[in-house]
């Protein structure tokens, strides 16, 4: 069947209908992993978002049942270029097409994603709709048109839990050793493998609604705070900016995407939004302690503005070395830090994990 996307400047492209009928709405943005398009539309922070694969073809491998990072897709839509039909992988249940109709997620395939990253490059990402419906493309542009951007709305809200939790969910998973450390984590649409990363390093996890007040969180006497991945805009999300403040010198703070912004902005620096943002697992960082490059998997469209940090009490420690924006930093002399991207790397390489391990080290010592 037919689809359609429309962008908010006219722009529109042709192609074949992927996953459920109907329309839906988001930004449109690319991104540049080659695999990962089951952890990509199950990660909360690509909520409201229309993800363009760069990749050509998708499907190939279907969807399996360890793969997800949330318990349903966040992601508004897919767009690629060729949807494979054919799966073929050992740990496969159903196919990605199957997969999308399961969760009423619209598609669109056969159209030129080169020709639209381009765009979007060139252009800046900006609101899209995929569509089958027979509509004229002037009453869906007004339809577009009328949608509310991503700037200045918290769409954290609409992803973060409902009631704290603890982790692992199923209570007979056993870490390797035994747990040292209490964290409490902020969710802000944490990942899954975010979870399994902090566990695996033995860590006992309660993980609570990001509008939780300081209060109740340190009521649960955790020896570290961790600040989650999240989608959208963060200066909205001023309760959160509110209660890292009075956290902040309580207890060792590890933050990173949204909530690598939530501390900047609690510390007193400033945001902004990228022209089409960073999203893809081959996103080159360097540490600058060290001089080494990590290889990260990033998805954001804000970002931090360095030259906003106070000098005198945060070190950067972090930049992304395509177009040297603020990629980390950690305060002077309180137990804070966090870094703009994925530390799990799921999907994308694993350059980053030794921040899993610093974290550690920092709730040491702060307890020594």
């Amino acid at each position: 069947m037919r689809a359609r996307l429309i962008l908010t400047d006219g722009t529109r492209f042709e192609g074949l209908s992927l996953g459920a009928m109907g329309t839906t709405v988001g930004e449109v943005v690319f991104n540049t992993a080659m695999m990962g398009y089951q952890e990509i539309l199950t990660d909360p922070s690509y909520h409201f978002q229309l993800v363009t694969m760069t990749y050509p073809q998708i499907g190939n491998y279907g969807v399996n049942p360890k793969d997800f990072e949330s318990r349903r897709i966040y992601a508004g839509g897919l767009i690629i270029r060729e949807y494979s039909p054919v799966v073929s992988h050992w740990q496969a249940t159903r196919s990605l097409d199957e997969y999308l109709k399961h969760y009423s997620v619209v598609g669109i395939s056969d159209i030129d994603t080169r020709q639209l990253t381009r765009h979007l490059r060139d252009h800046g990402a900006q609101m899209g709709m995929i569509t089958t419906s027979d509509e004229s493309v002037d009453i869906l542009l007004q339809r577009l048109q009328a949608s509310k951007p991503l700037v200045g709305r918290d769409i954290a809200q609409e992803v973060t839990t409902a009631e704290h939790y603890h982790w692992p969910l199923d209570t007979d998973i056993r870490p390797d050793q035994p747990s040292v450390f209490k964290v409490a984590v902020y969710d802000f649409g944490v990942k899954f493998s975010i979870l399994r990363a902090l566990f695996e390093h033995g860590c006992e996890l309660r993980v609570f609604p990001a509008r939780t007040s300081a209060e109740e969180v340190l009521a649960w006497q955790p020896d570290g705070i961790f600040l989650s991945n999240g989608p959208g805009d963060p200066e909205p999300v001023a309760y959160a900016i509110d209660t890292v403040k009075s956290l902040l010198g309580k207890k060792p703070i590890f933050g990173i995407c949204l909530g690598h912004q939530i501390l900047g902005l609690a510390l007193g620096a400033k945001t902004s939004k990228l022209k089409f943002g960073h999203h893809g697992a081959n996103h080159p960082v360097r540490h600058l302690p060290s001089g080494a490059v990590e290889i990260t998997s990033q998805n954001h469209g804000f970002i931090v503005d360095a030259d906003s940090l106070p000098p005198g009490e945060v070190e950067i420690t972090h930049i992304n070395l395509n177009d040297e924006t603020l990629e980390g930093f950690r305060h002077k002399t309180l137990p804070a830090f966090s870094v703009q991207y994925h530390p799990e790397s799921a999907p994308g390489p694993r350059d980053s994990r030794y921040l899993f391990e610093n974290f550690i080290k920092e709730m040491k010592a702060f307890h020594a």
